[in-house]
């Protein structure tokens, strides 16, 4: 088991690499620091001063991957590449265009963001896998065709609609939730209740449209033909063979969710007022601050790999023969 997680490990490593890269090449490469200070500045206060001071200020003056001019070590460390794109496998991301220090501001805005992912994440997996197993359940009856188009509906629908469908009737008609906006400690509570119940609706349709797949996929099988002539009832057939057989597609499409976990939603975010990371990255998209964008490109990156890294390991306990391939 340990060797099975030291080889996922340094599989890992390399595709971090890469995309650190990959998005020093997209940002600095293709978009040169000259590009980011005729952005940031604008049309009317563009001059070559005004470009090299701008560049001065943020560290992007320095040589891009090699610096000849300086002594010894520094020649490879006094480079944009090391001071913007190296440092920050130590998580050292810097400071953004406003003077704030980057790390400490995702520490601040971390919790809002699992105060709604958290909730969504462990609700909307129990309400979509409970739902597309009560369709299998009445699978080829009225109910499960009226599922059915259901769910095709519910994921044919813009998400927007479902954020300001329930700002409208929750906040505004009904007055039982604040529109928008975030207070710390138990507070909280009533600002994030409704971010996570449109969140989960949002989703439901689709994620239970594919659960239900895969648990007809599973339920045509022998195995579950043996159960059955066995004389187990549907119930024990579809929790105790279908769900646990289930599993490893199950964790498949968890893995695409646990960065939001941490990267916050940018949509659900930005509408309700949340401070969390995903409005962060919305905020600086906006006003073109170049150095959160690539700190939230980066630890992305980190937590989809650790998402990997955790499925493969959970393959593990589902089913022993991913451990011994």
């Amino acid at each position: 088991m340990l060797a099975y997680i030291l080889r996922r490990l340094l599989y890992a490593i390399p595709i971090l690499v890469g995309v650190n890269l990959i998005t020093f090449a997209l940002f600095f490469v293709v978009n040169t620091p000259d590009d980011m200070a005729r952005m940031q500045l604008g049309v009317k206060r563009v001059t070559p001063e005004a470009i090299e001071k701008w560049k001065a200020e943020r560290g992007y003056d320095k040589p891009l991957v090699w610096n000849g001019a300086a002594e010894g070590l520094g020649k490879a460390t006094e480079t944009i590449f090391f001071k913007k794109s190296v440092r920050m496998f130590a998580f050292d991301f810097g400071r953004a265009d406003d003077g704030r220090d980057i790390a400490r501001e995702i520490a601040t805005r971390m919790g809002p963001s699992l105060a709604v992912a958290l909730p969504t994440f462990v609700l909307g997996l129990f309400a979509t896998v409970s739902f597309a197993l009560l369709l299998v359940y009445f699978r080829a009856t009225y109910l499960d065709f009226a599922g059915v188009v259901l769910c095709v509906a519910m994921m044919s629908i813009s998400g927007l609609f479902y954020i300001i469908g329930g700002q409208w009737l929750v906040s505004k008609i009904w007055h039982l939730v604040p529109i928008s906006g975030y207070a710390p400690g138990l507070d909280a509570a009533k600002f994030v209740i409704l971010p996570v119940i449109v969140s989960i609706v949002a989703g439901i349709g689709s994620s239970a449209r594919w659960y239900r797949t895969i648990f007809l996929e599973e339920s045509g099988r022998d195995y579950v033909r043996t159960a059955r002539a066995k004389g187990l009832s549907e119930r024990a057939v579809l929790f105790g063979h279908v769900l646990r057989n289930a599993l490893i597609p199950i964790l498949t499409g968890v893995v695409v969710v646990i960065p939001t976990l941490f990267m916050g939603s940018l949509l659900i975010e930005a509408f309700f007022g949340i401070p969390g990371l995903g409005s962060y990255t919305i905020d600086a998209i906006n006003a073109q601050d170049f150095a959160v964008v690539r700190a939230m490109v980066f630890i992305g990156s980190c937590l989809y790999i650790v998402g990997l890294l955790l499925t493969d390991i959970s393959y593990t306990w589902v089913d022993p023969r991913v451990r011994l391939g």
